[in-house]
């Protein structure tokens, strides 16, 4: 017996440290993962897709090509990380601000809308999200990244705006959709202008037009009153 103890004895011990270097090269693993992502990050703003080279961002993240290529499939596949690490960022900058806001579910909309404009203004957004993404991963495979991120976001915005009332009962899916496209639309003006500021300002007052038109008739009469 105390052989056979002292065999299970061990055989836990084995298996607990072999679950612990297991959990201690995942969590290296994702540490340079997340590395790669952030100096990808700033390169891709900085210097664009096209001249952005692996070598530069494996070097800049202090790993070797081969560590990147252990990750990313290719230069495109880390661009994709990248970007769909911004939209993550973006949604979650929108619904914090949303979140925060003073007043009920339609300026807490306007409010998330707002945030998501002046984000346009930050160069990685600018660059990354709205220039160059449709470009490199193709107009189809950037719309289903924008909108897995964006369109939950914009209808959660519209049916608690809806159940107060401040805006009419009216299909949800289209309208999310629609205000999605205005919105992204807005953000392409924002990042091809030259006057930037003035052209965020500008795009600002128009959806505020927009979202004020989409009140119901009561909660309209309640704020004239």
């Amino acid at each position: 017996m105390p052989v056979l103890q002292a065999f299970l004895s061990a055989g836990c011990e084995s298996n607990m440290i072999d679950m612990e270097t297991r959990s201690r090269k995942t969590a290296q693993s994702e540490a340079t993962r997340s590395d790669l992502i952030r100096v990808a990050t700033e390169l891709f703003a900085h210097r664009g897709y096209a001249d952005t080279f692996t070598e530069q961002v494996a070097e800049a993240a202090g790993v070797t090509r081969g560590a990147l290529y252990h990750h990313f499939r290719s230069k495109e596949d880390l661009f994709r990380a990248v970007y769909e690490d911004l939209e993550r960022q973006l949604a979650e900058k929108v619904s914090a601000a949303a979140t925060a806001g003073q007043g009920g579910p339609w300026e807490r909309m306007r409010i998330g809308c707002e945030a998501f404009l002046d984000a346009c203004l930050e160069p990685a957004v600018h660059r990354i999200v709205l220039v160059e993404a449709p470009s490199v991963l193709g107009w189809e495979k950037w719309r289903e990244i924008d909108q897995q991120y964006g369109l939950g976001l914009m209808r959660q915005a519209l049916d608690a705006a809806m159940r107060t009332g401040d805006i009419d009962q009216q299909p949800t899916g289209p309208l999310a959709q629609i205000l999605l496209a205005a919105l992204g639309e807005a953000g392409l003006m924002i990042a091809r202008a030259k006057d930037v500021d003035n052209v965020r300002t500008e795009v600002g007052a128009i959806l505020e037009r927009i979202l004020e038109g989409m009140k119901a008739s009561a909660a309209r009469g309640k704020q004239a009153c």
